[in-house]
């Protein structure tokens, strides 16, 4: 596929930050912790000022929200969404289930996604209209239609195991095939690629998601939160599905 200069603009960022994570990953780096009480590393904020400079360079009039360097103009019609690294837990303990993620949102709607997992070896982007990729092949989301047939798999589920919605979901999981929990990038890639049919996440934050939801929309499937709704600026869960179960589950959630 030709990439929009969005999208090449994305593509090259994150191979900037890819370089930097390989250097700095089991580098024993200090970790510190912001006032939320996650950490960070010298890793997230090279590479997010890595990813900022490319992107604002070309696109000097978009907006940007970035996990680790700020925001500015976060109102405009284009906007930036960046994690440098999406798992920073699993970077510092030295596990490769981390990533960069880099969206574009314009108008509000998620038109674009770049999901780079440099040490895991995957590379999954997609730009509305063009098509969804993982190195380099298109992907579309599965068939499967039925729960009886599905596999899920479950993320960050610390706040719903404190909601109501705990015990609809102990029961709807008894009616699937498969139940897992790969987390992260991960199970959005497999979701978009067809090999699992839906994923539930709580205690989420846009900039985790953001990419994927461009990603798995693009491959034929649904993005919402736990309720059904259009995920905004301020998700905090995941129902991303093959769209085909995506009703059935929110019945069995609600």
């Amino acid at each position: 596929m030709d990439a929009s200069a969005e999208l090449q603009a994305a593509l090259d960022a994150a191979a900037r930050a890819a370089d930097i994570a390989r250097t700095l990953y089991q580098g024993n780096l200090e970790v510190r912790f912001k006032e939320d009480k996650s950490p960070v590393t010298e890793a997230d904020v090279r590479c997010e000022t890595a990813i900022r400079e490319i992107l604002e360079a070309r696109f000097p009039s978009y907006g940007f929200y970035g996990e680790e360097t700020g925001s500015h103009d976060v109102d405009a019609e284009s906007l930036w969404l960046v994690d440098p690294i999406d798992g920073t837990k699993a970077f510092v303990r030295e596990y490769p289930m981390f990533s960069t993620q880099i969206a574009l949102m314009r108008g509000g709607d998620l038109v674009m996604g770049v999901s780079s997992a440099p040490v895991y070896g995957e590379l999954a982007f997609a730009d509305r209209g063009r098509g969804a990729f993982l190195n380099g092949k298109p992907i579309t989301v599965s068939s499967v239609s039925t729960l009886a047939a599905a596999a899920l798999s479950a993320g960050n589920l610390k706040s719903l195991a404190a909601g109501a919605q705990w015990a609809r979901y102990g029961k709807m999981v008894t009616q699937l095939d498969r139940i897992r929990g790969y987390g992260d990038f991960l199970h959005y890639h497999l979701l978009a690629a067809g090999k699992l049919d839906a994923v539930i996440e709580s205690d989420v934050n846009i900039l985790d998601i953001a990419a994927c939801a461009a990603i798995v929309t693009e491959a034929g499937g649904r993005f919402t939160d736990l309720s059904g709704a259009p995920i905004t600026l301020a998700s905090t869960t995941v129902l991303a599905s093959n769209g085909r179960m995506h009703e059935a589950i929110l019945k069995a959630l609600g």
